[in-house]
């Protein structure tokens, strides 16, 4: 038979074939008279032992050494069933945290553990989708470098104490309305009121330690998304909540 017919029977491309044979799995019969390669059903069988074998997730490298060691294969068959085990456990975990994210409402970009952080999501949504944007990136970025439990940790204490009375409202409205005609003491209004009001609302201690590398690379995110008003109000609300904080540890040191 010729290269076509075989390849064909055993279901696999004549590309393959030729592959097969530089890597020295299968032999490479004797070209007849007009020149094409002629097949039996010895290059048949063994084709198709090679394409079971890799079906199973044997690895082309390793095949020389299983096809004709009944031993090494026995070893072999003990790691592929670990591996699919292990595989099989990656996919049921999968399976669960989309599972999570249908039921919680969520876009598949997403971690799981930011389920509670949710509804402010959904309210910052409301009030402009860019500055949701970011702060999903915010917290994408925090659970990559402090890990899933802590940034469940992390959304959770946000939910809680996030509020969504009118003056968190807006404050974001006036946020993300900053743009190049706003004024030097419109910012520096802006961010001391937001420094007041989240010092109010994130007053409780956040349970977690933020990892030193979260600073630059949150730094950077803030610069590429907001625009340069956002951007330096929201440094100067930094500063102005860094100077309340110590105040208010000055307060509770001498009382």
């Amino acid at each position: 038979m010729r290269s076509s017919e075989l390849a064909n029977l055993a279901g696999v491309t004549v590309r393959a074939l030729r592959h097969y044979h530089k890597i020295g799995l299968l032999d490479e019969p004797e070209r007849s008279l007009n020149g094409y390669r002629t097949y039996d059903v010895r290059h048949l069988v063994r084709l198709l032992r090679i394409t079971r074998l890799t079906g199973l997730g044997v690895p082309l490298a390793v095949l020389p050494e299983v096809l004709d060691d009944p031993e090494a294969t026995e070893v072999l068959l003990d790691e592929l069933d670990k591996n699919a085990a292990t595989e099989i456990e990656r996919l049921q975990g999968r399976r669960k945290a989309i599972a999570g994210l249908r039921s919680n409402g969520m876009t598949p970009d997403l971690p799981p553990a930011m389920a509670a952080y949710l509804p402010v999501y959904t309210a910052i949504a409301e009030v402009d989708p860019e500055l949701a944007r970011y702060e999903r990136e915010q917290f994408m970025l925090i659970g990559q470098v402090i890990g899933e439990t802590a940034l469940a940790t992390f959304a959770d204490y946000v939910a809680r104490r996030f509020t969504f009375d009118p003056d968190s409202m807006t404050l974001l409205r006036r946020f993300a309305s900053l743009g190049p005609d706003s004024t030097e003491s419109t910012m520096a209004e802006l961010a001391d009121e937001m420094a007041l009001h989240y010092q109010r609302t994130f007053d409780a201690p956040l349970g977690i330690t933020m990892d030193r590398q979260l600073i630059p690379i949150l730094t950077a995110h803030v610069e590429h998304v907001l625009n340069e008003q956002q951007v330096h109000t929201n440094r100067l609300m930094n500063e102005r909540f860094v100077e309340l904080a110590r105040q208010q540890q000055a307060i509770r040191a001498t009382s």
